[in-house]
């Protein structure tokens, strides 16, 4: 009889503690699949949302407040002339196959991202490189051609994750780096799994499994979420539903800003649209209220050149493409332009179909008519940003501080202004912050008034998730959904 008891007792207390202990496994939602999952290798967001920080490292790494942050590189200095920058890197660290990592490493993932050949989407950042040298296996020095005091940041992007020569050529499909979380498998169309990572060489994750899972409809994400087969969304693309999960105690919303210009992009290279007059017609016959109000149901700031309204060196020139559709009929008369028709390609994500919609009727009432194409991913990012086929498309930039793209003729939209590519050439070898901060302003200032694009809206950062859930990032300094700090009320 006391035999029986105590075994009931010992049950008992197990089964207490197995109810009170805290959930190890989370399931993230995302709009869009990634194409490949090599971040080195391809230019779509959602490969960094997968795998920044969790599978792989940089030399450097964003916060969630966006300061920059060792990560591989322990410390780091720097010569008194900004160009020679000596990194000491973490030792004892295995890539996830039990390969070493070593500076070898370092030389061989920058090495490649500025190759003639790279596959890097950033491939022009990687052109002021110089020079790289391994010191010594914990020691790695880049030489500069032109001074630069804000290096760490490029050493922070997601395109800059150290890979391993052994595994480059699966990394794609198998991705294997140095971070917290191992890849396990990807069952296209669905699901990515991820796993602890036993061997970590830094401080253990608390989850020892993380799914992200690709839901790119509204109403299927809500219904995800309510279900609980999603635990957390950190881009949730219903924006109507918000209210409802702010009144449910079972969840928590958060909202946040992103690095993420929202743009009506046009293809600069072909007629009607090399003329900067038609270009401002367009911007002038869109109302960006109508586009965050109906859109993104209120979430979104307006913007009127490509640059974020939370950064210091922001300048307010929305009043440069002012809602004037008086103003655009006049600017389409006097470039000679009548009956015109423009195709609008419209990748996955809601601000686009939704937004779309908004601005093909807005440009019909000044007299274009759009012919809407809505794309898959992978399709809009061969036939748009690949090989420049489209006229208009709508889309988020967002790579922090990346108004150089404007300096790429080859660059989807095709601007490419020779006075704009000297201002970035300058920008580069500037130092000084005021100066800096001035030439910024220039080039913000350039774009708007060649009214390169229409600039419609800052992104937000519209998050769901459990309310025991806790470690997401509230902002987005990066295209990243960082679980390294993520765990669950126990």
């Amino acid at each position: 009889m006391f035999r029986k008891l105590t075994l009931t007792v010992a049950v008992l207390a197990l089964s207490a503690g197995a109810a009170l202990a805290a959930k190890d496994s989370i399931t993230v939602g995302m709009v869009l699949e990634p194409p490949i999952l090599d971040p080195t290798a391809g230019a779509a967001a959602a490969i960094k949302e997968v795998t920044y920080a969790n599978i792989f490292e940089g030399l450097t790494r964003f916060g969630p407040d966006g300061a920059i942050k060792p990560d591989l590189a322990k410390s780091w200095d720097v010569s008194p002339d900004g160009k020679v920058w000596t990194f000491h890197l973490q030792t004892g660290v295995k890539f996830q196959d039990g390969t070493p990592f070593s500076a070898d490493d370092v030389k061989f993932s920058y090495d490649r991202a500025r190759a003639a050949d790279s596959p890097n989407a950033q491939k022009p950042k990687y052109a002021e490189i110089d020079s790289i040298d391994v010191i010594d296996p914990a020691t790695v020095r880049f030489t500069l051609k032109n001074p630069d005091g804000n290096f760490t940041f490029l050493t922070a992007l997601g395109d800059s994750v150290i890979i391993s020569a052994k595994t480059v050529g699966t990394d794609a499909t198998d991705p294997v780096g140095t971070g917290p979380f191992k890849f396990v498998d990807w069952v296209k169309g669905d699901h990515i799994d991820l796993a602890r990572n036993p061997d970590y060489w830094g401080t253990p994750v608390k989850l020892a499994k993380a799914t992200f899972k690709f839901i790119s409809d509204p109403t299927a994400a809500y219904a995800a979420m309510m279900s609980g087969d999603v635990d957390a969304f950190p881009n949730f693309p219903a924006p109507e539903t918000l209210d409802q999960f702010k009144s449910n105690p079972e969840f928590k919303v958060i909202i946040g800003t992103t690095e993420g210009e929202t743009i009506l992009a046009m293809n600069n290279r072909n007629a009607p649209l090399n003329n900067v007059k038609v270009r401002e017609a367009i911007a002038h016959a869109i109302n960006r209220k109508d586009i965050i109000d109906g859109a993104m149901f209120g979430y979104g700031t307006p913007i009127g050149t490509h640059f974020a309204p939370h950064n210091p060196d922001y300048v307010d020139l929305t009043g440069l493409s002012n809602y004037d559709p008086a103003l655009s009929k006049k600017l389409l008369a006097e470039a000679g332009v009548t009956n015109l028709k423009l195709r609008l390609a419209l990748p996955p994500p809601t601000y686009a179909r939704r937004g779309g919609e908004i601005i093909q009727n807005e440009l019909k009432a000044v007299g274009i008519d759009t012919e809407v194409t809505n794309m898959e991913w992978a399709q809009w990012l061969d036939q748009v940003f690949k090989r420049h086929d489209f006229d208009l498309t709508i889309i988020s930039h967002t790579e922090a501080n990346d108004i150089d793209i404007y300096a790429r003729p080859d660059y989807y939209f095709g601007y490419g202004k020779p006075e704009f590519v000297a201002l970035m050439d300058k920008l580069t070898t500037t130092v000084d912050p005021a100066a800096r901060s001035a030439l910024l302003k220039e080039a913000q200032t350039m774009i708007a008034k060649d009214y390169v694009n229409a600039y419609l809206f800052q992104l937000a950062k519209t998050g769901v998730a459990n309310a025991k859930i806790h470690g997401l990032w509230a902002n987005a300094p990066a295209q990243a959904n960082d679980l390294t700090d993520v765990y669950w009320d126990e």
